[in-house]
């Protein structure tokens, strides 16, 4: 395995090390925004629906006592002779009330019986939603860490220069610079030997 990086853009894991923290933030709200709206349902269900039923039964109750206490008069006061009236209206009265009772403690059964299934179901996904949160809270700061550890290492990299390069190069073509600007027969800089004069130098010299 070899240990090189292929890096193509530095900017491109910049990128990224934003879109994790971008999403981590929105995650968050995320599961902060299903809890809220789950516990409001759970609240809903098991605390106003439950007392609402019972209200409800005990006015659907309070209509059945009266609808049978009108049908009783009904049948009391407006008997003429031996003839037993028939008291239609103050019949159905008592059966829609009759209806409405027994509706509303099938509704208040239902929600008793939910109850404990909507409680545990909730839990349940808190659980899971408690792991996923692991996520936003641990690994991807995690991720942004080496992320940003990559980022810095690269951009050293970056800014470094090879040991080499300015040395060699710079070096020899100083020295035949200087070389070639230093008068005949004066002592190098370095201490070398001086340079001999050339036999053509030394010819016009001598005449």
């Amino acid at each position: 395995m070899s240990d090189q990086a292929d890096v193509k853009s530095i900017d491109t894991l910049a990128f990224v090390k934003a879109a994790i923290a971008g999403f981590a933030h929105e995650a968050n709200q995320a599961l902060a925004e299903v809890e809220l709206q789950g516990q409001r349902a759970i609240d809903w269900i098991c605390v106003d629906q439950a007392a609402y039923w019972k209200a409800e039964i005990r006015r659907a109750a309070d209509m059945v006592n009266q609808a049978m206490k009108d049908l009783e008069h009904c049948r009391t006061f407006k008997k003429t002779g031996d003839n037993t009236p028939a008291c239609v209206e103050e019949k159905k009265a008592l059966e829609r009330a009759k209806q409405r009772l027994a509706r509303a403690e099938a509704k208040a059964e239902a929600v008793r019986r939910w109850t404990p299934v909507v409680q545990q179901q909730f839990r349940e996904t808190c659980v899971r939603l408690v792991r996923f949160r692991d996520v936003t809270d641990v690994d991807c700061p995690k991720a942004m860490a080496q992320l940003d550890r990559m980022l810095k290492a690269l951009d050293a990299y970056r800014t470094t220069t090879s040991p080499r390069g300015g040395t060699e190069g710079g070096g020899s073509q100083a020295a035949s610079v200087t070389r070639e600007v230093e008068p005949a027969g004066s002592v190098p800089a370095d201490g070398a030997a001086p340079v001999a004069p050339a036999a053509s130098d030394a010819t016009e010299a001598g005449r």
